[in-house]
């Protein structure tokens, strides 16, 4: 088993928390880094480069990886959606970091567009990275746009009820809202009331009526975060401000409640911690 360099402090949480498992995936497999160059399609130089922090891999690197180790991929994907929006809106923030990263950023874009197998239609990317890349975008313009505020305190409004999902999904995935009063849009220093109370449909349960979801996974920005956020302040779990991204104080939150529940402590919000939070 290698011993892994120490991650730079600049680091996002939500990074780490990706590199951290992809780490753990490769010590338990045992393969070598060349091991991985020939059976994934990623160069050892780039692994190497992932597992210390100095780029962001490539959904498919990840898929590839936990393909090889032969492990389910879908938390760790969910993973890698938290920190390709923390490493979004870091680029965002700062200019300098992107002249400094550009170069083994470029290098791993141009071997995920040339690794055996995934390749993508040029112009076609994930809706998550999308939205990610719009939100970072308003961060860095620091540009204004008014959102509606949530709906009203009925919980029927104009009769067109919101349902949540039947299976999993992760949330942002659309770049607009599924639930809340329109499409979610980040806006710098903008922050949401909070206001839960048990809900009088079919099965009760806690809402603060920005989403009725019990199932979402959440990574991107939008209006489940906005009510996760509500939930965890009601439940004395403090998420830092209610503002609809999934930051480091938001995650701290969830894996305290989930510490306090008795669920896997690992910051990701899906059925088991929806089922706590809306109790």
């Amino acid at each position: 088993m290698p011993r892994w360099k120490e991650l730079p402090d600049s680091l996002d949480e939500r990074v780490r928390k990706l590199i951290i498992q992809l780490r753990r995936l490769k010590d338990r497999s045992g393969l070598s880094l060349v091991s991985l160059e020939s059976k994934t399609g990623y160069s050892r130089a780039s692994w190497e480069r992932y597992f210390n922090g100095k780029a962001l891999p490539p959904r498919q690197a990840v898929e590839a990886l936990a393909r090889v180790v032969g492990t389910e991929p879908t938390q760790v994907l969910v993973l890698h959606e938290m920190a390709e929006q923390a490493w979004q809106q870091r680029e965002a923030r700062s200019p300098a970091a992107d002249v400094q990263d550009g170069g083994e950023q470029a290098a791993a874009e141009e071997e995920r567009r040339t690794a055996v197998g995934t390749e993508r239609p040029p112009g076609v990317r994930r809706p998550i990275a999308l939205a990610a890349v719009v939100a970072a975008a308003l961060v860095g313009m620091g540009a204004g746009m008014l959102i509606a505020a949530p709906w009203g305190d009925d919980d029927g409004g104009d009769g067109k009820a919101k349902t949540a999902v039947d299976s999993p999904r992760p949330s942002g995935s659309t770049g607009t809202a599924t639930e809340g009063p329109g499409p979610y849009v980040y806006q710098l220093g903008k922050t949401y009331p909070c206001d839960v109370r048990r809900s009088r449909a079919v099965g009760g349960g806690l809402t603060a009526r920005y989403s009725t979801t019990r199932t979402a996974i959440l990574a991107g920005p939008g209006w489940d975060v906005v009510e996760a956020q509500c939930l965890l302040r009601h439940h004395k779990v403090d998420p830092g401000v209610v503002d609809g991204i999934y930051g480091q104080q938001t995650i701290a939150a969830v894996v305290r409640l989930q510490k306090k529940a008795g669920l896997p402590e690992d910051g990701i919000v899906g059925p088991d911690t929806w089922q706590v939070l809306r109790k």
